[in-house]
């Protein structure tokens, strides 16, 4: 009695080379996208823990911010994509930007990005 072979064909491993490599691919244009927005986080998460930061002129606070993105290498958060608002007790941070990456030919990954953070530590004793 002959045994059946079971297991992939040749065509069909192919396939799934070709639907993990195109994944990959994906995922190789959308993370930096992301690197960047988790860059910007911190940026804003470190400000709200810098001490006097709910007293600070706005400029200051937006030179720190970018000095922060600076080291990190992000650059697609440009001066008009940051609003600081005057709020209770100190200064709510709002960062909006988009990212648009080539994916194929002529079609394009766009990526939009809002987020705030409450500026409000007053000094170092808080």
């Amino acid at each position: 009695m002959k045994r059946k072979q079971s297991g992939m064909t040749l065509i069909g491993f192919l396939v799934v080379l070709a639907v993990v490599g195109f994944a990959a691919y994906i995922g190789m244009k959308l993370f930096p996208m992301y690197q960047e927005y988790y860059a910007v986080r911190s940026a804003m998460k470190g400000l709200a823990s810098e001490p006097g930061i709910g007293d600070m002129d706005p400029s200051k606070i937006q030179d720190l911010f970018f000095r922060r993105l600076y080291i990190n290498y992000s650059e697609s958060v440009k001066k008009n994509n940051v609003k600081i608002e005057r709020m209770e007790g100190g200064w709510n941070m709002k960062v909006s930007y988009e990212v648009r990456r080539p994916m194929v030919g002529n079609l394009d990954v766009v990526g939009v990005f809002n987020t705030e953070q409450a500026l409000t530590r007053k000094g170092s004793a808080e």
